[in-house]
């Protein structure tokens, strides 16, 4: 088998496990094929799942070229209760009941989230305001203030409904926050909703179908 040279460069594509960070991964697989130069093309919060691609080498040059490309997600929005994360990093709370919540008012209400919107990041975000991450800031108690920032929701469709579960399918622009979208289709809803699971299933051309599980690249390099 031929020597993979990831000084050339190389463009791998990895499904993050769950409860992982983007950089455990980074640093799994830096370890793995003993190279410094390595970069990811976008980060997937701990609790997501899916595509992350990864660059060596001299392919880190591509990372930005990866960045900019549209995101594709399959979320899980449960509905009749919020979270300070928006998602399930922090406990749910203020629960709402959801018995008026039908299926036509759902898909009503989504039509209003497809195209260009202004969205708000979460507070619990990486984003940095005043030299600091805001999800520190926001930890230590501190008010955090973000602007609406303009993305686009490019499909979004309900695959499943079951009770207080919504699957839902997102093709989004470069910055979109899939946590932020559940939170603000809840706060229309008037019931609340959290993200309470996430894959990524597509960045550009390249699918989660064709990238690898960390434990299958694993036995590839030790033989």
């Amino acid at each position: 088998m031929r020597a993979v040279d990831y000084e050339a460069g190389q463009v791998l594509l990895f499904d993050k496990p769950y409860g992982w960070t983007s950089f455990d991964l980074v640093r799994k697989v830096r370890g793995l094929i003993r190279i410094k130069k390595i970069g990811h093309a976008g980060t997937l919060d701990p609790l997501a799942t899916g595509l992350m691609i990864l660059c060596t080498g001299k392919f880190t040059k591509r990372i930005q070229e990866f960045m900019g490309q549209e995101k594709e997600y399959i979320a899980e929005m449960t509905l009749g209760a919020v979270t300070p994360t928006y998602d399930l990093e922090s406990e749910p709370q203020d629960f709402q009941s959801i018995d008026a919540i039908a299926a036509d008012r759902l898909e009503s209400m989504l039509e209003n989230f497809r195209g260009p919107i202004l969205q708000i990041p979460p507070a619990h975000s990486a984003i940095k305001q005043g030299g600091k991450r805001v999800y520190e800031l926001a930890r230590a108690g501190k008010e955090v203030k973000l602007e609406p920032r303009p993305v686009t929701i490019h499909q979004l469709d309900c695959l499943k409904i079951d009770e207080s579960r919504v699957t839902l399918r997102v093709v989004c622009s470069t910055g979109t926050y899939i946590r932020s979208l559940v939170y603000d289709i809840g706060q229309a809803l008037g019931c609340g909703a959290y993200l309470s699971g996430l894959t990524r299933t597509r960045i550009g051309e390249q699918k989660l179908s064709d990238a690898w599980l960390i434990e299958a690249f694993e036995k590839s390099i030790k033989g």
